[in-house]
This record gives structure tokens, sequence and C-alpha cells, in this order.
């Protein structure tokens, strides 16, 4: 199986363990599955050890060597647990994972990336995604502002299989950071425009994109700065209601329960919120109140309660209300859902 499907894997375990059993992985034959740590830092150290760790590390500065390199730590991350830190502090390493990065942003318009060149930056990012993963680095990493050269990479539409592992590997790098429940990590989120680009992804993307990227808007509303931050203003409100209802619609189409579960807990986050929870009287979609996905959650008593729970907090829908139509256009989000995210969730709108 190819490195880049590896590196997917990894992007969708971000969001298994928090929610446990709701995210599930690509399965592979010759990769490791997930980060080299957790939110503490540690992990199995397995046999890898400091003797064949630092030649590898210090051989990512040499770009003749970079590349199979790339695909021998990417392999080994979990053997190391201090992988993070050496990567952060070794002279040149960051630089050149960064390098690796930037060099494939021609390639993005128009979209000319090839198989092998997904593959070798997805090895990058997985290298990352420890970074981020790591207690010891996460704080300089988001200090550098690392995840922004990562945006370019969830701002692209094409469909073809080396964007969508770039986009899902892109994912678990923010994924790896929001799992650990950081005031700091949701902070530095909401100065950027990561709930447009998870937006956008959460109605286009594959499923298992979709899945990441509502894993990563549900962590920031689980965040109190996060919840008022999307419900300061109707438009921020609607933007993110909207995309949810209209998830809702083409879940009725194409079932997946572990992506039904994220959307679910996102809107009974919502109605934590007074003036959200009024809102979704009238926009909570009428098949998330009728019978429509009993038969798939028949065997899930976690998402079961989490939907009663919504529905018993937000109460029958307000007579004459349109909750079939998810308040499409409520707020002017928009005839498409996310034709408007970028202005109504930008950082700088009613911050």
């Amino acid at each position: 199986m190819s490195a880049s499907t590896g590196a997917a894997a990894v992007a969708a375990q971000t969001a298994s363990n928090p929610l446990a059993g709701t995210t599930p992985t690509l399965q592979r034959s010759n990769t490791p599955g997930s980060t080299s740590s957790g939110a503490g830092g540690g992990s199995s150290t397995g046999s890898g050890g400091m003797d064949e760790l630092m030649p590898l590390v210090l051989q990512l500065t040499n770009p003749d060597q970079r590349e199979v390199v790339l695909l021998e730590l990417s392999k080994k991350r979990e053997s190391f647990s201090d992988l993070a830190p050496i990567l952060w502090h070794s002279p040149g390493t960051v630089a050149a994972l960064l390098q690796e990065i930037v060099s494939i942003y021609p390639l993005l318009t128009p979209p000319t990336l090839t198989a092998h060149a997904s593959n070798r930056v997805c090895n990058a990012l997985a290298l990352l995604q420890c970074v981020a993963s790591h207690a010891d680095t996460r704080a300089p990493f988001l200090a550098a502002h690392v995840p922004l050269y990562l945006y370019p990479f969830l701002n692209t539409q094409s469909k073809s299989r080396p964007f969508e592992y770039l986009r899902l590997t892109s994912l678990g790098v923010i994924g790896a950071l929001v799992k650990v429940d950081d005031a700091d990590v949701i902070a530095f989120l909401l100065q950027t425009e990561i709930i447009p680009l998870c937006l956008r992804i959460m109605e286009t993307g594959s499923e298992l994109s979709k899945t990441v990227a509502t894993f990563i808007v549900q962590k920031i509303l689980l965040d109190e700065t996060g919840l008022q931050y999307v419900c300061a203003t109707a438009e921020r409100f609607y933007a993110v209601s909207t995309v949810l209802a209209n998830m809702v619609q083409l879940l009725q189409v194409h079932p997946s329960v572990r992506l039904l579960k994220h959307v679910v807990r996102c809107f009974l986050r919502l109605a934590d919120n007074m003036r959200a929870r009024e809102a979704l009287k009238t926009c909570l979609p009428a098949s998330l109140r009728d019978s429509t996905f009993s038969a798939a959650l028949h065997n899930d008593a976690t998402v079961q309660k989490w939907l009663t729970q919504l529905l018993q907090v937000v109460g029958p829908p307000v007579p004459g209300g349109s909750s079939g139509d998810a308040a499409s256009g409520g707020a002017n989000a928009g005839s498409g859902g996310t034709a408007v995210v970028g202005n109504p969730m930008s950082s700088g709108d009613g911050k």
C-alpha cells in the first residue's frame, strides 16, 4: 500500500481516541497507525533507539537523501518516543519539512499533483503530526504558525486521490492539535480560517475527510471560547448549522453512522448556547426529529443518547418553521451552504 495511504490512515485516527469508536481508520499492511505520542507526549518506545534515530533525522537536511528518510521515519515514527522534540530541535529539520510543503504549492493550481509528489509530502506531514501531538513541541509548533502552511492544501478542491490524501493528512495534523483539549490551540485556530476550510470539506470531501473535518469543528465547539465564537453572530451560526444540515440531507442518501455521530454531537453542543438553541427550533433538520435514522442507529447507544438529548434540549419545532431546510438562507447563508462562510467565520468578524 502506498505511503500516502498510510499517512491518510494516521489522519483518520486523530478523531478516534476522544470519541472511541466514532472514527475508523484505513487499513494498511506496512505502515504504523497513529501518531507517535499522545497529549502527554509518551508512547511505546519499541525497538527504536537514539543511535538509529539521529542519523535519520540528520539526513533530512540533505536533499539527496530526504525522500528515502521521510518514508523511513514515517514508517517508524511510533518506535521513537522522542521523535517530535528531536525533529523540532535539530537544526534545519523543520525547515526541511516546510520546504517539502511549499515545494508543491505550484502543483495545486492548476491541479497537477502526482501520486509520487503526494506520497512524499504526506510523509513530511506525518512527521509534523508527531510534532503537533507531543506535549513538549505543541506550543512552539503553534507559536511558529506552522499549521498555516497546511491551509493551501485544505483549500484545494480536486477530487483526485493525490489531492484527497493531501487534504486528509493535513486535516490529521490539525486533528492532532485539537484532540488534546488545549485552550491555546483553539484560540490559535479561531484566529485563522480553519472553520471555513473545514466547512467546505464537510460538504464536498470524501467520507473520511468529512469525518475528520467535522471532528475538528466539533472539538472547537466543545471549547467554551469556540462555542461563543461560532454563536457570536447569526452569520457564523447559520454558516455552521447550514453545513451540518446539508450533511444530514446527504446522509439520508448515503448513510454513515460514523459521520452522523459527529454531526449530531455538533448540533448538541450548539444547543448549549441559548440563542443557538432557539434558532435550532426552526433549523434543526426534520430527519433528526423523526425516525429517518432509527435503523442506522439501532446498534449505537451513544449517538442515540446524544440525539435524544438534542431533541429534549431543543424542544418541538416552532409552528410554521422550516426545519427541513436547515434555515438555508435564514441569515444570508447562501444557496450552497458554504458560499459565504469565508466572511462570516472570519476571525475579524465580531471579535
